[in-house]
């Protein structure tokens, strides 16, 4: 059954529609004028999104287990829904470990693609905005809260282009050169990517 899905998946992927979810895929078939490599990308696409759907089913049936927040939530209730949901995740994850989403076909197709976005015209630009505020080479953890001495900062629209769309409840982040998933309730890292910016 699963392998069934994930071929319809596949072939969803290579028809046109697709180049709307990730134009990456397309920019290929343009640039390099060969089906092989497109379908290839589109299988590593499919097999992403596929691991991000599962992450995000599993997300929204744990947070529906503890209370909303209100409308005009406090720090403090925020705070403690998103411990909540932590843990919640970190139990039912336990055996999380990076590359578990970011497969290695993944992160290969993530870092050719973002080489390609810090290789561009606004590359440099792109580059130091994003480490202008690097904090060096931390220690991450999987399923662990998101650095508190680090600010969350936004993921410029250029680099966002280039990666495929995530569901409400996750988003790329940057933590000096890599590239992190970030669980955006639970406020924790779901996985990440070395050395995503080319050097």
């Amino acid at each position: 059954m699963a392998g069934t899905a994930l071929a319809l998946t596949v072939t969803m992927l290579l028809a046109p529609p697709a180049a709307r979810l990730w134009p990456g895929v397309a920019h290929v078939a343009v640039q390099e004028g060969n089906g092989q490599r497109v379908n290839r990308d589109a299988k590593v696409m499919a097999e992403f999104e596929e691991r991000v759907k599962a992450y995000s089913t599993l997300h929204r049936e744990l947070e529906s287990t503890i209370p909303s927040l209100p409308k005009e939530a406090t720090p403090q209730q925020i705070n403690e829904h998103q411990m909540a949901l932590a843990a919640l995740i970190a139990k039912t994850r336990a055996k999380a470990a990076a590359g578990d989403i970011f497969s290695k076909d993944v992160r290969a197709l993530f870092r050719r693609y973002l080489a390609r976005v810090f290789q561009g015209p606004q590359g440099r630009d792109l580059r130091a905005s994003i480490m202008d505020e690097n904090p060096g080479r931390l220690r991450l953890h999987i399923n662990a809260r998101y650095p508190e001495s680090i600010p969350v900062a936004s993921v410029p629209p250029q680099v966002l282009q280039a990666l495929p769309k995530l569901p409400d409840d996750l988003e790329y982040r940057f933590i000096g050169d890599r590239l992190i998933l970030h669980d955006v309730h639970a406020h924790t890292i779901v996985d990440l990517i070395d050395d995503a910016i080319p050097h």
